[in-house]
């Protein structure tokens, strides 16, 4: 009980902040509830691309990675974005033990109905086909300790653009290609 007020205490006079770390207690937390709140149901299911994934499931969940998920968790899992480091709790590193020893289910689960208080949006699985894409990102992310650089290349290329990235990689194309460099858009506040 002192231990408690202690901390409410301190989390009080620091005020709250999505750039501060989660503490240990918030972390065992939030795994806890997390475990908690996945159906055993859910947690019996089995990945139909088995584990390890064939090739080609993991490189469905590749693409799909680059389009929908690189913005929070990076193309190569680590979380390292704007978005994802911004969150709170931060967007996690996909290739450490604490996801890649969650079952395929567990993976699956959190995929279609999100986490709560957390950035992780529910996907769900509607539809004809959906399930495989959330069981080919689920493969995915059970290749991620070992993507390569020629993978990550490729999906630099599949991660969206806004219409100012697609004016600035034209005019790098052009300059490139002997045209003069032109005056950034107006409103165009991007540098590098």
């Amino acid at each position: 009980m002192v231990v408690a007020a202690g901390y409410g205490f301190a989390l009080v006079r620091h005020g709250f902040s999505a750039r501060d770390q989660p503490s240990s207690l918030e972390k065992l937390l939030a795994r806890t509830t997390r475990d908690l709140a996945i159906p055993r149901a859910a947690k019996e299911q089995t990945n139909p691309w088995g584990n390890p994934a064939p090739p080609e499931a993991v490189a469905a969940g590749r693409v799909h990675w680059a389009d929908h998920c690189a913005a929070c968790h990076a193309n190569d899992g680590s979380g390292n974005t704007l978005i994802g480091q911004n969150l709170y709790p931060k967007a996690p590193d996909m290739r450490l033990p604490a996801t890649q020893n969650l079952t395929d289910a567990e993976l699956y689960y959190i995929i279609v109905n999100g986490v709560r208080l957390t950035g992780m949006p529910a996907w769900g699985a509607a539809g004809v086909g959906k399930e495989d894409e959330n069981w080919h990102l689920v493969s995915f992310i059970r290749h991620l300790p070992r993507i390569t650089p020629g993978e990550l290349d490729e999906m630099k290329g599949l991660n969206p653009k806004t219409e100012a990235d697609r004016a600035e990689e034209q005019q790098e194309e052009e300059f490139l290609k002997g045209g003069s460099p032109s005056e950034n858009p107006p409103g165009d506040t991007h540098h590098h």
